[in-house]
């Protein structure tokens, strides 16, 4: 894949690679270190190659379709613990383009941006900070090249908070990627911290204790959009 992100470019743009490599991603099946990392952000580093990661099948499905019909190499990441997820999806045939992020919940106070299996982890820390009257938006990325940095600034500078969550490791990650470009664009509407959750910089563990203290929590989200709420 990381020729083909080049063929274009080293041939003036007359050369197409309309290749779809599907790609499992993620901890939390129990699957030891080799099999279990994250590596959206080592795809994202590539110029030329598109990178999705959905949260749910109505998406992939959409997703999947747009990846095929297009002209250049697309990683589509599938998170592992998603596939037994249920989801209504239409039998028509429907694209979803790349590069637009989806608000899958509003709210006013903080924004958590994220993508693919923590989406859920998300939308279960704002349902149980809601219950004290903290409103979170809640951003699906769902495409991370290209990424949709518009609807994450729209949003920031509307709440004035970021919590980043990505099941990846923290150097070089799309979290920390993130955080960056909000923090070059929305300084001054920021009301706290830019806050990160992600997992340790180490490799997934086998032990399944170990590994579900590895995956970021519902609970670790929650203390991070505290703690910028706090400042």
């Amino acid at each position: 894949f990381n020729q083909a992100a080049k063929f274009k470019y080293m041939f003036g743009g007359k050369a197409e690679t309309p290749v779809v490599i599907r790609a499992m991603v993620g901890a939390g099946f129990r699957a030891a270190a080799q099999h279990s990392q994250m590596l959206t952000p080592l795809f994202v580093h590539i110029p030329g190659l598109k990178v999705v990661c959905p949260s749910n099948a109505y998406d992939a499905k959409g997703l999947l379709i747009q990846s095929i019909r297009d002209n250049d190499p697309v990683i589509f990441c599938e998170h592992k613990n998603l596939y037994g997820l249920e989801t209504d999806v239409p039998e028509d045939s429907y694209a979803i383009p790349f590069g637009e992020a989806n608000v899958v919940r509003e709210g006013k106070d903080c924004t958590i941006v994220t993508y693919g299996m923590m989406v859920h982890r998300a939308m279960d820390a704002a349902a149980a900070l809601a219950k004290n009257g903290t409103e979170c938006e809640v951003i699906d990325l769902r495409t991370l090249s290209p990424i949709d940095m518009d609807t994450v600034i729209d949003s920031v500078e509307n709440t004035g908070r970021l919590v980043c969550v990505d099941e990846a490791n923290p150097r070089c990650s799309i979290a920390g990627d993130v955080s960056s470009v909000v923090a070059q664009e929305c300084f001054k509407k920021l009301k706290g911290p830019i806050q990160m959750v992600t997992a340790p910089h180490t490799p997934v563990p086998f032990s399944p204790v170990l590994e579900d203290l590895y995956i970021p929590s519902a609970d670790a989200i929650a203390a991070a959009v505290k703690k910028t709420m706090s400042n």
